[in-house]
């Protein structure tokens, strides 16, 4: 009886546990050729800019193995395929774009 009336205290206070820590969402946090690939095609601002300079990318066979890299990590091992040119660009219109919301 005691494990279930915890169990249940414990359901309960989970939200507001939470609801007690202050939350670091992650659209404050600013996007970068650093943040992960799968933050930045989940950022409504920062998608767009990765749709313009690497289309498909979500769409690309490996993408679930490389998501979590950022795009620095992933620019060496990309065969060519993203440039330091092309990481520059999404850099500083990532900048821009974090800069205006």
């Amino acid at each position: 009886m005691k494990r279930i009336s915890l169990l249940i205290a414990v359901a309960m206070a989970g939200p507001m546990l939470v609801a007690g820590f202050p939350a670091v969402a992650q659209s404050e946090a600013p996007l970068s050729i650093e943040t992960p690939i799968e933050t930045l095609m989940a950022s409504p601002l920062a998608r767009p800019v990765l749709d313009k300079e690497l289309p498909d990318l979500d769409k690309h066979p490996m993408y679930e193995k490389f998501k979590g890299m950022t795009l620095v990590q992933l620019q060496p091992i990309s065969s060519g395929q993203i440039s330091e040119e092309k990481v520059a660009t999404i850099k500083d219109a990532l900048a821009k774009t974090t800069a205006a919301k």
